[in-house]
């Protein structure tokens, strides 16, 4: 039987790694990638992690790999070793950058303005702090390095490739930094965390003609502007507030004079739910509503809807681990309960489909700065106090020694 797991103090630790991790974030916000195809920054995190035993295995349709930490504190049979996947992504947006930084993107268009490039460092960290501890480790860490966050499904691809059946995780834990909330305070809550997020599509066609004689035509434009108006009473009399939709209309295309009536009207928009049923029954009605009101009035309508990222749901128990693992380290006011779901969506919501986990927002607001008023997450402007970055490796080890030593008991 494994003597108990000597005490580490994670917090020291973080701090120890921080130097590098600042270095790293860095060198990654410097020169930001989009989409699944992140092969400079994917390349920097390797480096940061060369020479330590990890098995590195790469995903064969983006530039993601997972890195596995097989800890040494295995029991005569190894039965009762547990496995933890913890994530961190790295791709950016296609933003121009604004923040004055030294180290600002010098890439034109691209931006790292969701903290992506932090959270792959603070992982790189965590990866370090845990390899040195290697030894005193009762099972393994799966570290998910992923590019593709921002509407690209880079984890659901990772997921495809099969990078999590090498050492299938029981648990997934993930961070995500907030501008918005005071440093070094942890923001979750257990439940739906992020909305699913869907994109919409419909065309209206009807039959164009002179703007004159609207009568000798079949005009599309007020029937689609019926369409968006219903869709709007849709949510308000048919979703139930405790399990809310947003149905956003946010593009209508039509027409090429002011004088011409046009063959169609395009119309594109986002759904975000908090359940599958509503999501469901949301998308069935986009589709009823919009050929129903184009046929009333003697037009079609083409939909199609592409299915985005599911809904972020955390795992009670998992939310609980990191709300005391938040109190350890950061204090009573280490935690924040978010009192309600956001409705912008995270691909991580593909890990936590298949594997009990949590995210957790952690405060990253700049020394001196209002959390409240702090240019947020996917602003030209955005950034973070990167000090804090100690304390999400502190909280990546933890959560990882937590689980492994004792599973969510």
């Amino acid at each position: 039987m494994n003597a108990p797991l000597t005490r580490i103090d994670w917090s020291a630790a973080g701090a120890a790694e921080l130097a590098d991790a600042v270095a790293l974030r860095r060198a990654i916000h410097a020169e930001p990638e989009i989409g699944n195809d992140c092969p400079k920054t994917s390349a920097k995190l390797k480096a940061a992690l060369a020479g330590l035993p990890l098995e590195i295995h790469d995903s064969t349709s983006t530039t993601g790999f997972v890195a596995i930490l097989r800890g040494g504190r295995a029991g005569a049979s190894g039965s009762n070793m547990r496995t933890v996947l913890l994530r961190g992504d790295m791709d950016a947006l296609p933003m121009t950058e604004e923040t004055g930084l030294d180290f600002a993107s010098t890439i034109p268009g691209a931006m790292h303005a969701c903290g992506h490039d932090a959270h792959s460092a603070m992982l790189a960290g965590a990866a370090r702090a845990l390899c040195a501890r290697k030894d005193q480790l009762p099972g393994t860490v799966v570290f998910m390095f992923q590019p593709g966050e921002e509407g690209h499904h880079g984890a659901r691809h990772m997921i495809e490739d099969g990078l999590l059946d090498i050492a299938r995780p029981e648990a997934a834990f993930a961070l995500h930094i907030s501008p918005n909330a005071p440093a070094g305070v942890f923001v979750g809550r257990e439940g739906p965390l992020l909305a699913s997020t869907d994109t919409l599509h419909a065309t209206i066609r009807g039959k164009g003609g002179h703007a004159a004689m609207p009568h000798d035509a079949i005009d599309p434009v007020p029937v689609a502007c019926e369409i968006v108006g219903s869709l709007q009473s849709y949510v308000a009399r048919r979703v139930p507030v405790a399990d809310p939709a947003v149905l956003t209309i946010t593009q209508i295309h039509a027409g090429s004079s002011h004088n011409i009536i046009p063959d169609d009207v395009t119309l594109m928009g986002t759904l975000r739910t908090l359940s599958e049923h509503t999501r469901e029954s949301a998308r069935a009605a986009f589709g009823e509503i919009a050929r129903g009101i184009a046929a009333a009035h003697g037009c079609t309508a083409d939909v199609s809807i592409d299915a985005g990222y599911p809904v972020t749901f955390c795992d009670p128990r998992a939310t609980a681990m990191m709300r005391d693992v938040a109190s350890t380290l950061s204090g009573e006011r280490g935690w924040s309960q978010m009192p309600a779901p956001m409705m912008g969506g995270e691909d991580f919501s593909y890990v936590l489909r298949d594997i009990p986990g949590a995210m957790a927002f952690v405060g990253m607001a700049a020394a001196g700065s209002d959390p409240r008023t702090n240019p947020p997450l996917h602003n030209t402007r955005m950034t973070i106090d990167e000090d804090v970055m100690a304390t999400g490796i502190a909280m990546h080890c933890t959560l990882a020694e937590r689980f492994l030593e004792r599973g969510f008991d």
